[in-house]
């Protein structure tokens, strides 16, 4: 479905009961491992799931504008459940996931009934090391090569694996103007005083009214840390915080076990399913 000038891959799973909108996180894919498992316990606990590939994920098409990367999912988002004829639905989502699942519900409060986020990022070490990964490679090869430098790097090139239109939408962009737009998008992951999670301002949580369930970061998750699902609980009047239903070092185990390329042995969201009774009993 075409939003916003770029097309949206999704899928609806289930025939009947309240929508979940289900987010993972980073620029993974819908078909990220780990997610469907997660999605197929709430199908199964009578709920309707929509996977859907945020721009720059999986087959969907590239797409860069919005105040931060988040703001464009939140923005896309919001297109893509007004044109299925959804909504108010359940908003949920993981780690870079939930800051959009986050955005989504403060920007547009009318498309949620309750939220619920897990694995939230923070933190000096969590926020840089986004900016590290998602942004800098990208400005880094523009400067040295202009546009055609982003066709070297592995993320842009399995994105046109994924879907070849893709490679006609990165040559037509603008050189100077990608490169605004990605420091824009990098100074979101600089740490700042008055924002708990990257790019989001502590007054705008006041906007999120709806219930929501928050699964705190693990004790020993330097990614997703404990105190940043404190802080945001706080944050949030009408939130619940509960206990990580995986291990307090699951993320970090699994960053180890991806490192290693073990991947058959523990991917990132593997646990996520276990997160399932948990919810299912927050929507009852």
């Amino acid at each position: 479905m075409e939003i916003n000038g770029g097309n949206v891959v999704h899928e609806i799973l289930g025939s009947s009961g309240e929508l979940v909108v289900l987010t993972p996180g980073g620029r993974f894919s819908k078909d990220i491992e780990g997610l469907r498992p997660l999605a197929e316990a709430l199908v199964e606990g009578g709920k309707r799931v929509l996977l859907w590939d945020r721009p720059n994920c999986g087959a969907s098409d590239v797409q860069f504008y919005g105040r931060t990367e988040s703001h464009m999912r939140a923005e896309t988002l919001k297109g893509l459940l007004t044109a299925l004829g959804e909504g108010p639905c359940v908003i949920a989502g993981g780690s870079g996931g939930a800051r959009d699942s986050i955005l989504t519900v403060m920007l547009y409060p009318e498309l949620a009934t309750r939220l619920v986020v897990w694995n939230i990022v923070g933190g000096v070490f969590g926020s840089f090391s986004l900016g590290a990964y998602y942004v800098v490679p990208s400005i880094q090869a523009v400067l040295a090569k202009g546009i055609d430098g982003l066709f070297d790097l592995p993320e842009w090139q399995a994105l046109i694996a994924a879907n070849p239109a893709n490679e006609a939408r990165l040559r037509a962009l603008d050189k100077d103007e990608f490169l605004q737009l990605m420091l824009r998008w990098l100074d979101a992951y600089v740490s700042k005083p008055g924002q708990t999670i990257p790019g989001v301002e502590d007054l705008d949580f006041a906007g999120i009214r709806v219930p929501t369930l928050i699964i705190r970061g693990g004790r020993d998750d330097r990614h997703h840390p404990k105190r940043t699902s404190l802080e945001v609980s706080c944050l949030i009047e009408n939130s619940e915080l509960v206990d990580p239903p995986w291990p307090e070092d699951a993320w970090e185990r699994a960053t180890e076990d991806r490192a290693a390329g073990r991947v058959d042995h523990y991917n990132m969201f593997d646990t996520w399913v276990q997160a399932a009774p948990l919810i299912l009993k927050f929507l009852s």
